[in-house]
């Protein structure tokens, strides 16, 4: 089932769209747009970990709300809606000490004014590090100059 509205969407859009943010300094690449799904990976190195030198809790956080957050975006009419962060939840499941982590954002539920996703974080062997729901708010843009009309994809 496709689910994106994707035309003229490309993975380097996208990308440019995360420069001078978050993602970008701790990172994130986005590296796959399915019909149904969004992968990113993140690089295991100093940015990302903690003193065991392990992926820190808040990193995998930052991975599953940014692969999300723009999952969501990319499933509404962004000419008169913006997805928003509403809650997260992650459960760290196995740690990561080398090479990347992959999150993989897919729906598990696409209404009209909130969106549940679920992002499977996993490391380069394929093995579950973490696993995360993400609430998403979809609200209407308001373009009278006093609402949030923020830039798209």
């Amino acid at each position: 089932m496709i689910i994106f509205k994707k035309e003229g969407v490309t993975l380097e859009a996208i990308t440019k769209r995360n420069e001078h943010t978050m993602a970008q300094w701790i990172g994130i690449e986005f590296t796959e747009l399915g019909d149904d799904y969004l992968k990113a990976r993140m690089p295991v190195d100093h940015r990302t970990v903690q003193p065991l030198h392990v992926v820190n809790g808040g990193a995998y956080c930052a991975l599953a709300e940014t692969v999300g957050s723009m999952a969501a975006n990319l499933c509404i009419d962004r000419d008169k809606y913006v997805a928003l962060g509403l809650d997260i939840n992650a459960n760290h499941v196995r740690s990561a000490s080398k090479g990347f982590v992959h999150g993989t954002a897919k729906p598990l539920h696409l209404g009209r004014t909130t969106q549940v996703w679920e992002i499977r974080i996993t490391d380069d062997e394929d093995k579950l590090c973490c696993i995360s729901r993400l609430t998403m708010s979809v609200i209407e843009i308001k373009n009278d100059n006093r609402g949030f009309n923020p830039p798209k994809v």
